[in-house]
């Protein structure tokens, strides 16, 4: 054993360092290989010394998802409401793309913790700060879903119907038999998925994500900002009544 092992054994165990090693180890490895006894090993104690810091392994995903969060920035000063949400929405995608398994953890969340509940509150006061009406906030969370985590569902998440990986794997000739069955069958999606193409894309060979991704918070946000000019409300408009001669 190195003396840089013996150093790192004899470190005070914490569920500080516990949740770090977690993050490490889900990077390099993925969630589903994530286990309470693989992550003791990398620490080098046994199993049962990570139960003092987290309960199981479903609170090891939580602490996860706040080391997460905590990853994000606070919402930028001196910027009106507009910019502040974009730059938060934008730290958080960076987040998530840094660490693979986020987004299938978050997703996988039933409760939500303190640092989770902070961000959400926090982003909240974004809007609320900016002027909006609790209403018209209450609306923009609902339409802002899970883009407030920095992703969201792809609409194409396979290009003319399987994945660039597959489609490359594929003999030319089949390749060209798949792109007729799907002009024939499916002639408007396959036009739309396969209308551009970029490089970057994790997606899909048509889509650039980084690029829809912020096509899209950019429309909702120019969306929020004309309602918050009109004074939008849910609530219905009060009718007068004649009154009685």
């Amino acid at each position: 054993m190195t003396q840089q092992a013996e150093r790192t054994r004899r470190i005070p165990l914490s569920r500080g360092r516990v949740l770090t090693a977690a993050v490490v180890l889900a990077d390099e490895v993925g969630i589903e290989a994530l286990s309470m006894r693989r992550l003791a090993q990398e620490l080098g104690v046994v199993p049962m010394a990570l139960y003092k810091h987290v309960a199981n392994k479903e609170e090891l995903l939580d602490g996860m998802v706040d080391a997460l969060v905590s990853e994000i920035d606070p919402p930028a000063r001196d910027a009106d409401w507009k910019d502040a949400v974009r730059l938060r929405v934008l730290s958080a995608r960076r987040a998530l793309l840094r660490h693979p398994w986020a987004r299938q953890v978050l997703e996988s969340r039933t409760n939500k913790t303190p640092a989770v509940l902070g961000y959400m509150d926090s982003f909240i006061g974004m809007f609320l700060a900016g002027g909006f009406s609790v209403d018209l906030t209450h609306h923009v969370m609902h339409a802002l879903g899970s883009r407030m985590w920095g992703f969201t569902q792809e609409l194409f998440p396979d290009s003319a119907g399987g994945t660039a990986e597959e489609t490359a794997d594929l003999p030319p000739e089949a390749q060209a038999a798949m792109f007729r069955e799907m002009a024939e069958r499916y002639p408007n999606i396959l036009k739309v998925a396969t209308s551009s193409a970029h490089e970057d894309s994790v997606v899909g060979q048509g889509c650039d994500d980084q690029f829809e991704f912020e096509f899209a918070l950019d429309l909702l946000l120019e969306g929020f900002e004309r309602l918050h000019r009109q004074h939008w409300t849910s609530m219905p408009k009060k009718t007068s009544t004649p009154a009685e001669p």
